[in-house]
């Protein structure tokens, strides 16, 4: 039984594939090409983005310790306070290409474009290329991944390994493939190296599916999880092991720790820190309690993402992702237990709502760009929800939920986009409009022709994009610098609070201004810490280095002098990570020792 279960979703799927239109692979090609134009698009004109990870590419460039610690200095005196998987890819590009802006961010990008190709894999597997576009569209268009796939934070990497990581457990419950599950856990353990803990968020997702929903014996993937675990394990516990193995004095200062301790970074800082709002070396104070209480880091509770500071990022099809999620789960519930459909339903729904709870809750620091982690998810049910429903048109519940769906999905881009109300104010009435009258159409779609059907459902499809295309375009062609990027236009009633740090597993501060002092840097760290540090004699900075107090944009030029943009970029670069290094160095105070000639700091 379990054999040919499992096998019948490949055949078939095979043989759609051999049937396509002419058209689906030149539509397919056409999605990334665009793709990969928007998020390539005057690249450069953000600059060095984060120059707080900027720096530390620079420096793996000219130091392969450096580049494995994911030091922010090439002399390896203190590290970011991440993993450094995401700053590998960018090192990489940067040693073949040189240290630009380009090299530095055309990586995220060209992550981006494959996350949208796994997207429409993924999608298209279970059910139709057109479902496949329209998931494809709908995370291209998103504007914080068209923020993020632009911007050099370790997000866009995340994003990727999580979505491949869901893809591949998929493929794996098809025919109960340990090949595909091992992939899954090697995604996995490689996304805990980009952003610690919130890499384990999709993790109930992937095991609860496989373990619910695989064609075979129970025991059979049991082992088959477990296995999986051992991988995820090994993949992202290796290098965690070399750098809590290999003594303080040998290695640099671990950035964002109180103690020196990765694993402290990891459930402290980056860890449980962010859940409850106890981050120790936190650059500012938590958040509020849950249920809507307001801190620095904005309100928690489940109206979080649809907020002013929020909205415009991520949540324009958030609203039609659980209601197609909904949707899904009961017109799949009498199936087969294996079958496949369901099962991508529960996957992706589960990495949704798990990560939407989190986000929504967490009481520690949190910036809007983090939702990127949502997107994938969010534009897959809505291309698996949305061909679902229109295959079952005929039926009065899918033709209704199709209008619902449109319909609610047209009031709130028309909300959002009234939040900007200055900002091309024609475009919120047209997509009301629009998406009203698609809406009336589809109540009655199954009743109609195919050739008056689809007008409306490409006009239902056009209007639910038009929103978040526009504030797409609007993003990549604004320059975007600094630690606390932001998608979109200016809102009102913006203001979300301030401050440095970065992901739920970090992320720093930016700027040559964070030279002025190490809890700008994102590595806060604390009397403990600086007493206990032990650089080599190479990383020590010269004393006579100085601090700039203010960033070199706002201290005055003298005349002659040539102003900041036509500064060699390697120059700019390193002189990021060299004042940092330099203010930090300035605390040391004790004599170097015999044993080891380097100052203790």
């Amino acid at each position: 039984m379990s054999s040919t279960t499992a096998a019948q979703p490949v055949v078939l799927e095979q043989q759609s594939r051999a049937g396509d239109p002419r058209w689906v692979r030149p539509a397919f090609l056409g999605l990334l090409l665009a793709t990969a134009v928007l998020y390539l698009w005057d690249l450069s004109a953000s600059g060095w983005a984060n120059q707080f990870y900027s720096a530390a590419v620079q420096a793996g460039t000219k130091s392969w310790e450096a580049m494995f610690y994911g030091s922010s200095d090439a002399a390896n005196f203190i590290t970011v306070d991440k993993p450094p998987a995401s700053l590998w890819v960018m090192e990489v590009s940067t040693r073949i290409f040189g240290v630009h802006s380009w090299s530095v961010l055309a990586p995220q990008a060209l992550e981006g474009v494959a996350t949208v190709a796994v997207v429409y894999a993924a999608v298209r597997r279970r059910f139709s290329a057109q479902a496949g576009l329209v998931a494809g569209a709908a995370l291209a268009l998103t504007p914080v991944a068209a923020l993020m796939f632009r911007f050099n934070n370790p997000d866009p990497l995340l994003a990727l390994l999580l979505t491949l990581a869901g893809y591949a457990v998929l493929r794996a419950q098809e025919q109960a493939r340990t090949r595909w599950l091992v992939l899954a856990g090697a995604c996995v353990g490689f996304a805990f190296l980009t952003k610690t803990l919130q890499a384990f968020l999709i993790l109930p997702a992937l095991g609860s599916t496989y373990l619910a929903f695989a064609p075979t014996g129970m025991w059979r993937r049991i082992r088959q999880v477990l296995l999986a675990l051992v991988v995820l394990v090994i993949s992202g516990g290796w290098w965690v092991a070399i750098v809590q193995l290999t003594p303080a004095a040998y290695r640099p200062y671990i950035g964002g720790s109180q103690h020196n301790s990765f694993l402290e970074l990891t459930f402290g800082y980056n860890g449980f820190g962010r859940l409850d709002g106890s981050e120790t070396g936190s650059v500012g104070g938590g958040g509020g309690g849950a249920g809507g209480a307001t801190g620095m880091w904005g309100s928690t509770g489940l109206t979080r993402l649809f907020s002013d500071d929020m909205g415009g990022q991520i949540a324009w099809l958030l609203p039609a992702a659980l209601l197609l999620l909904a949707a899904g789960l009961w017109l799949t519930r009498r199936l087969p237990r294996v079958d496949p459909r369901r099962a991508a339903f529960v996957l992706w729904g589960l990495a949704l709502v798990t990560t939407f709870l989190t986000f929504s809750l967490m009481k520690g620091i949190f910036h809007p760009y983090y939702n990127v982690a949502l997107a994938p998810y969010i534009a897959i049910l809505v291309g698996m929800g949305s061909a679902l429903l229109w295959e079952q048109r005929r039926t009065w519940f899918a033709s209704v939920a199709l209008a619902v769906v449109t319909g609610v999905t047209a009031v709130w881009s028309y909300t959002l986009l009234e939040r900007s109300s200055d900002w091309y104010p024609w475009l919120r009435y047209a997509v009301l409009i629009g998406g009203m009258l698609a809406a009336l159409g589809l109540v009655v779609a199954g009743r109609l022709p195919n050739g008056f059907a689809r007008p409306l459902a490409a006009l239902g499809l056009a209007a639910a994009l038009a929103g978040p295309g526009a504030y797409t375009l609007q993003t990549v062609g604004t320059a975007h610098t600094g630690s606390l990027p932001s998608a979109g236009p200016t809102v009102s009633g913006g203001g979300f609070g301030g401050g440095g740090g970065g992901g739920f597993g970090g992320g720093g501060g930016g700027g040559v201004a964070l030279a002025a002092g190490s809890a700008a840097a994102g590595s806060a760290a604390g009397p403990a810490a600086r007493a206990h540090r032990r650089p080599v004699a190479a990383r020590a900075a010269p004393a006579t280095s100085p601090a700039p107090a203010t960033s070199p944009a706002a201290a005055p030029r003298p005349a002659g002098a040539r102003p900041a943009a036509e500064t060699p970029a390697a120059v700019r670069v390193a002189a990021s990570a060299a004042a940092w290094v330099a203010a930090v160095s300035a605390r040391c105070s004790t004599a170097p020792t015999p044993a080891r000639p380097s100052p203790h700091c």
